[in-house]
């Protein structure tokens, strides 16, 4: 089943927050409004550059995967008992709640298949002239890889700079690991404007 979801315009600001998530919400916070505020994308990107500038690419990771393992255990628990439905359930209320985005969540027998149109995150990003950290779509694996640690769960993501492929079944499903060059570096300007794939840096 496959169900195209579009994330409404932006409402009144502020961004997500609390940890503590109704009980028939796939989110792992709680919050008041329907739609988080854009401008979070932009302390994401800094938080990414800070961290990789002090610690290196493998201390951003590290901080990704904690980010997996912690912040979304909630999530980790929901596709754990809830399994590949849950996955998608997640998805579909994430881009939902996310301005600006276009995606497509589409659940089949074996995997979970999330085709991005349009990031949210990069987009604004670009419309706004911020100078994205190259690296910024390898989070969506490395995050995803941890929440799906503690539930069983693994993914695979092609694409990236504004438009990807994130795939997601039971743990042993995927023949070949994660090939990070598979996942485009993100630029400020879009892969039609430059031919810029460095995805390490």
């Amino acid at each position: 089943m496959t169900e195209r979801h579009q994330g409404k315009d932006q409402g009144d600001p502020g961004g997500h927050h609390e940890m503590n998530p109704p009980a028939d919400s796939p989110l792992p916070y709680s919050d008041v409004k329907p739609v988080g505020a854009a401008d979070f994308y932009s302390a994401v990107n800094a938080t990414f550059r800070f961290i990789l500038r002090k610690t290196g690419m493998e201390g951003l990771r590290r901080y990704w995967a904690e980010l997996g393992r912690g912040y979304y255990a909630p999530v980790a628990d929901r596709w754990r008992t809830g399994g590949l439905p849950a996955v998608a359930a997640y998805w579909r209320a994430f881009f939902d709640a996310e301005p600006g985005a276009v995606a497509e969540v589409e659940l089949r027998r074996d995997e979970v298949v999330v085709e991005v149109g349009t990031c949210p995150a990069i987009g604004y990003l670009r419309a706004h002239g911020r100078e994205i950290t190259p690296c910024f779509c390898q989070h969506c694996y490395f995050v995803s890889e941890a929440i799906g640690q503690g539930a069983g769960v693994e993914v695979r993501v092609s694409g990236g700079d504004g438009r990807c492929v994130q795939r997601f079944a039971k743990a042993g499903h995927f023949t070949a690991p994660q090939a990070l060059e598979e996942i485009r570096a993100a630029t400020s300007l879009g892969t039609a404007e430059t031919s810029s794939t460095n995805s390490n840096a």
